[in-house]
């Protein structure tokens, strides 16, 4: 196992950098028209920044970012998909024609950008069988948002909003399903998991009713189990009246497999920002690739692409439910997910599903050889899908190491922390890797071992890895404070 250990620099805040006469960038006063500043804008004084010459300015930031992991490492984060974003795709949406696009700009001056939405749009269309998508969406929780927003205005164009109030989701969705249906004023019902690790017929069949507006469900869940019910539950649903949204998420296990308009949702949402290789978190913002039937779309948010004789303009629907974000949204992520996607193409999109399943299956064949690891429904044999939830409770009962304590050691080896769990945890201590199709099997061993190496401290010395982390820029925050009521500071100690 390789020895690593994060630089410690020592580095001081770039406040207190400064010495009198720096300089990183000289600005010629000579000629300059001071018209171009209104007065009332002009500071009245010089602001109290440091006086920093420019590579000394580079070198602090290349610091900071040595002394923190920062998904760095081998980072196998569980329903986020931590992708390689390829920097092609990162340099296509820094070139000037959409690096300076300005939003308000007319839709003429800007037809290649359009052209590129259009044909993602399409795309989109051909994996998912839905007849209209929209990117303003800022990620999944603004996405399921917009479900939950343009139920509500189907329902009322039918004249049954005031009957149609429940939202019907299961406990293993994600969060921001129930929690978006509820800020849109809906009741949420939710169905606990059967004997099959999703929610049996009966259960959904006595939830649902003349009240349901929708279903918003995900499939595979993050356990890794595919629900092989899921046209019978969309069938239910239709025939009480409710709409069906497709929480695509993990769409990675089954992309180029199924498509969720043949299954009979109404709509979907696709996460460009896990999915399709484009940065999510630090790394950039997200984007929620929405899209819907035909009977859907006139409710979507505007401005959407439409074509326009040899070119392309914007459209807002008729009845559309408003902005759910400014603009159009994030475009220059949608122009990097649209390289990715062009780059795999149909066949690179399938293998790919392929390979994430492949190794998700090879790492539960190794990870449950570890003493202390199970999973979820571990009664279940078949194949797990895009991740699979394992649980560390064994470990802790017999340690007293906790889940958190093991992925603090981890970060001594150069792992980054993996993924726990959505609340609640129906599994105790639980961690979700995900493989991805990305990562060689070299990383996954290595992942792998790393825990393992984990585990058998634990053993030996609990003390130690719940005091972790040791070889990192700075201790273990101490999390005495963390439940005082008036509590403003947490101390990090510097390694020694």
């Amino acid at each position: 196992m390789k020895r690593y250990h994060a630089p410690v620099w020592d580095e001081p805040l770039i406040m207190d950098m400064g010495r009198p006469g720096r300089r990183g960038q000289l600005f010629p006063l000579e000629g300059a028209d001071a018209s171009l500043v209104p007065e009332a804008l002009r500071r009245a004084a010089p602001p109290a920044l440091p006086e920093v010459s420019e590579p000394d300015v580079l070198r602090h930031y290349l610091k900071l970012s040595q002394q923190v992991l920062g998904m760095i490492g081998i980072s196998l984060f569980g329903t986020c998909t931590m992708k390689y974003n390829p920097r092609l795709n990162e340099a296509m949406a820094a070139l000037p024609g959409i690096r300076d696009v300005h939003p308000q700009q007319s839709p003429e001056t800007i037809q290649g950008l359009l052209d590129i939405v259009w044909r993602f749009d399409t795309m989109l269309r051909g994996l998912s069988g839905m007849d209209r998508f929209g990117f303003q969406a800022a990620g999944g929780a603004d996405a399921a948002w917009t479900m939950a927003c343009m139920a509500r205005a189907y329902h009322a164009s039918r004249g049954e909003a005031g009957q149609r109030t429940q939202m019907v989701t299961s406990i293993q969705s994600h969060p921001c399903n129930p929690a978006t249906a509820a800020t849109a004023g809906f009741e949420i019902i939710t169905l606990p998991l059967g004997p099959n690790g999703y929610p049996t017929l009966e259960s959904l069949k006595a939830a649902v009713s003349d009240r349901t507006a929708l279903l918003m469900i995900n499939n595979p869940d993050d356990m890794g189990i595919y629900n092989p019910e899921i046209t019978e539950w969309v069938r239910i649903v239709h025939e009480a009246g409710g709409l069906a949204f497709y929480d695509h998420a993990n769409f990675n296990g089954v992309m180029g497999k199924i498509r969720a308009r043949e299954l009979g949702f109404d709509a979907c949402m696709f996460m460009l920002h896990k999915t399709f290789g484009v940065p999510k978190g630090g790394g950039g913002p997200a984007v929620g690739a929405f899209g819907c039937s035909q009977a859907l779309a006139p409710f979507l948010p505007g401005p959407l692409v439409i074509q326009q004789g040899k070119g392309f303009a914007l459209e807002t629907p008729a009845h559309s439910i408003g902005r759910v974000r400014e603009y159009m949204g994030n475009l220059h992520q949608v122009v990097k997910a649209y390289g990715w996607t062009r780059a795999m193409g149909a066949e690179g999109i399938r293998e790919a599903s392929d390979i994430s399943v492949i190794l998700n299956n090879y790492m539960e064949t190794r990870l449950l050889k570890i003493p202390g690891v199970t999973k979820s429904h571990p009664h279940i044999t078949g194949w797990r899908m895009e991740m699979t939830r394992y649980s560390l409770e064994g470990l802790f009962e017999a340690t007293g190491v906790s889940v958190m304590d093991v992925q603090n050691r981890m970060a001594d080896y150069g792992i980054d922390a993996f993924w726990l769990s959505h609340e609640p945890w129906i599994v105790p201590h639980p961690f979700t890797p995900e493989a991805g199709e990305a990562w060689s099997r070299e990383d996954i061993d290595t992942w792998i071992d790393v825990l393992a190496k984990v585990v058998e401290e634990s053993h030996a010395d609990p003390e130690m890895v719940r005091s972790a982390p040791h070889a990192q820029a700075v201790r273990k925050l101490s999390d005495a404070v963390l439940d005082e009521t008036g509590a403003t500071t947490l101390r990090a100690f510097r390694a020694e």
